[in-house]
Parts: C-alpha cells; structure tokens; sequence
C-alpha cells in the first residue's frame, strides 16, 4: 500500500457547500489528497450569503488539534477562517507543538464587498502571532489592504508594494490574488525575499465563483503535501481552479453565487 499525502483544513464550516471546510475538503479530493478537518467556526450560510456565525471555543479548537497531529501524519495544512483573538493564539499554539510544515493561511478578513469580518484586535494577531509561522499567505486584494493598512491596489507596483510590506512584517512567501481587479486577466503575484513571480489566467465570465480563494489555498496545500516546490503548488492549483470557475456553469447550485465545479475533471 502506498501512503496517501494528506492535508488539513483549519476552518469556518459552510452550511451551503461552497466555501470552507467544505470547499477545502472537496480541493483535497480532488487533487488526490486525503482530507481532515479541524472546524473553527459554524456559519448559516448559502449562495445568498452569511446569515449567522457560531465560533467554537479555543479550548476546542486545541482538542480537535491534538487529536488530528497524534494519530495522522500529516503533510501540510490550511489555515481559513479565525475570528477571535484566542482562536488564533490556540492555531498558532497548536501549529507550533506539533511541528506542522507546508503551512498555507488564508486570512478570511474581508467579505467580497470590502467589510471587515474581523475586530482590529484579531487583524493584529494574525500578523504578529501567526503570520510568521505560515510558508505561504494568500490574501486577496481586500485583505492585503487591510493587512498592511494601505488603499486596495488598483496597480501591480500597488500589489508589489503591499506583498513586500507583509514580507517585512514576517510572511515568507505571499501571494496576493488579483480576482478582484480589472482586466480581462487575473493576475496574481507570489512574492518572496528571492522571488517576483506573476501568475495570469483568463478571467471566466460567470457569478459561480463562490469558494475560489478557499478553494485555491486548499489546492496548493494539497499540491505542497505531495511533495512540489511553491512555485509549481501554486502554478498547478492556478490552473485547477481555473477550469473549476470555467466548468461552474455545468452546475445549477442555489439562486445566488454558486460553487466552482470542484471535481471538473472527475465528473463526466
């Protein structure tokens, strides 16, 4: 028998499917990776949007932790939502005590309009307690503006300006995703102390793009825990969540922002 990579999601649960936990799980299988999870917070939620939000405590969060690193190996993991100070403090704890690697955060901060999700106290956290222990950050544009408290990029010198700020703050490598800009590419930048790389593919024309950046932090999570350098995790996960968004339409899932087709390439 061979060993299955496997890769776990720290994370908000979406009651509609589409993001989260979820989304993370589906991300998993279908870039052949083994799936646990370790839920963070519960959300009424569906295509329309978020209706309400139960947070679990820190003290829970630390036990679904503990039970997952001492009886799994696992591979690299993913980071979502974290809405309280003591959460965050409980993640990074728990990271650091199990000696976790391949570590891909998606600092959920900002809902698609632009409104902060989190309290200053909690943005402060994240950068001071568990940026620094992630391998890779992966804000959109939003949540780089509110992370490094500068205007949203409206240019690439914007964006590279931004992701060297998080650098200088303590990120390793960041990839801010450019799906909110303009243009008939999305484009987004990994950046490191070594490294300027920018990551293009064509912008899909459709409202079923519920989950993408859940989707893609998962995707190169998964690609990181069978072994591929960043680079290539990144560029393969870009790829993947393309034609996800491209196959979108093949799906009829709520009256709102649907799914991305997870299992495009799976499903006949």
């Amino acid at each position: 028998m061979n060993d299955v990579p496997i890769a776990l999601t720290i994370a908000g649960s979406d009651s509609g499917g589409g993001a989260g936990i979820q989304a993370d799980l589906k991300s998993f299988s279908a870039n052949k990776v083994y799936g646990a999870s370790v839920i963070t917070a519960l959300t009424a939620q569906n295509t329309l949007g978020v209706t309400g939000v139960h947070d679990v405590p820190s003290e829970f969060i630390t036990a679904q932790m503990d039970s997952v690193f001492s009886d799994l190996k696992i591979d690299a993991v993913k980071i979502g939502m974290l809405s309280q100070v003591p959460v965050i403090k409980a993640v990074a704890n728990g990271l650091k005590n199990h000696n976790a690697k391949n570590i891909v955060f998606d600092p959920v901060m900002v809902t698609t309009s632009g409104d902060s999700l989190l309290a200053e106290e909690a943005v402060d956290a994240i950068k001071s307690v568990l940026m620094p222990i992630a391998d890779l950050l992966t804000p959109n544009l939003h949540e780089s503006a509110k992370l490094t408290k500068l205007p949203l990029a409206t240019s690439n010198e914007e964006m590279i300006q931004q992701a060297g700020i998080l650098l200088e703050a303590g990120a390793k490598a960041v990839l801010i995703k450019g799906g909110h800009s303009e243009g008939d590419d999305c484009a987004d930048l990994l950046k490191t102390t070594s490294q300027e790389t920018w990551i293009t593919a064509r912008r899909i024309n459709t409202q079923n793009t519920h989950g993408t950046g859940c989707s893609l932090s998962s995707a190169i999570a998964a690609n990181l825990a069978h072994g591929m350098e960043l680079n290539e995790a990144i560029q393969k996960s870009k790829e993947w969540l393309t034609n996800a968004i491209a196959s979108s339409d093949k799906l009829n899932i709520g009256k709102g922002s649907g799914p991305v087709h997870h299992f495009h390439n799976l499903w006949s």
